[in-house]
């Protein structure tokens, strides 16, 4: 079963769980990171993906604590905005904290993703054109800096790998200083990535 598939699946499955099962579900849905402070890079993985924002929200990295955190879940928020705008919308809302997503923003994201529901399972390892963009499990994304990614004071430009661009996309974080969490600022992971090769003509 393709992510896109199982991630319909589990979205219709919502509806028929109460609060306190989702919950328990989503305690153990992620496996974890494995930091390299040195290289400047962090593995995030999930062993599955959340389809509620009380799912994501479960997570350890939902604490929000580093920035690398805030710019992982952004992954599986956007691959579920396919299946369930709304629920992808209220899990991205979370993410940036104080200032939610605009009407502008939002209107961007479904006009990125239609179509292409692919893009967001992109940054996942193991997608790729050849294979249609299905990740391999767990679904692992990797957060990469660069030498002048906290340059400016209270912000961070993380980078993320997608398997049908040449090179990595950035996704701004911003720290709240109140409270030392990094929000989701701005991302840049929605543009045109190379087809499926099912979808490519030319493949």
């Amino acid at each position: 079963m393709s992510l896109f598939d199982k991630l319909k699946n589990e979205a219709a499955g919502v509806a028929r769980r109460t609060t306190g099962s989702i919950a328990r579900q989503a305690s153990s849905a992620a496996t974890g990171i494995v930091g390299n402070a040195a290289g400047k890079s962090w593995r995030v993985a999930f062993e599955d993906i959340p389809v509620t924002v009380n799912q994501l929200c479960a997570l350890p990295e939902a604490i929000l604590a580093e920035p690398h955190y805030a710019a992982a879940l952004l992954v599986p928020a956007l691959c579920l905005w396919p299946v369930d705008p709304g629920a992808a919308q209220e899990m991205i809302n979370y993410l940036k904290g104080p200032q939610p997503l605009s009407p502008r923003e939002i209107q961007f994201i479904n006009e990125r993703l239609r179509g292409k529901e692919y893009l967001p399972s992109s940054y996942f390892e193991g997608a790729t054109p050849e294979n249609g963009y299905e990740p391999t499990r767990p679904y692992t994304i990797t957060v990469s800096t660069t030498p002048i990614s906290f340059d400016e004071a209270g912000y961070a430009k993380l980078y993320l790998k997608s398997g049908g661009a040449d090179s990595p996309r950035p996704v701004q974080l911003r720290q709240k200083p109140s409270s030392g969490e990094w929000f989701l600022w701005e991302q840049m992971l929605l543009s045109d990535i190379r087809q499926p090769a099912t979808a490519d003509p030319w493949a």
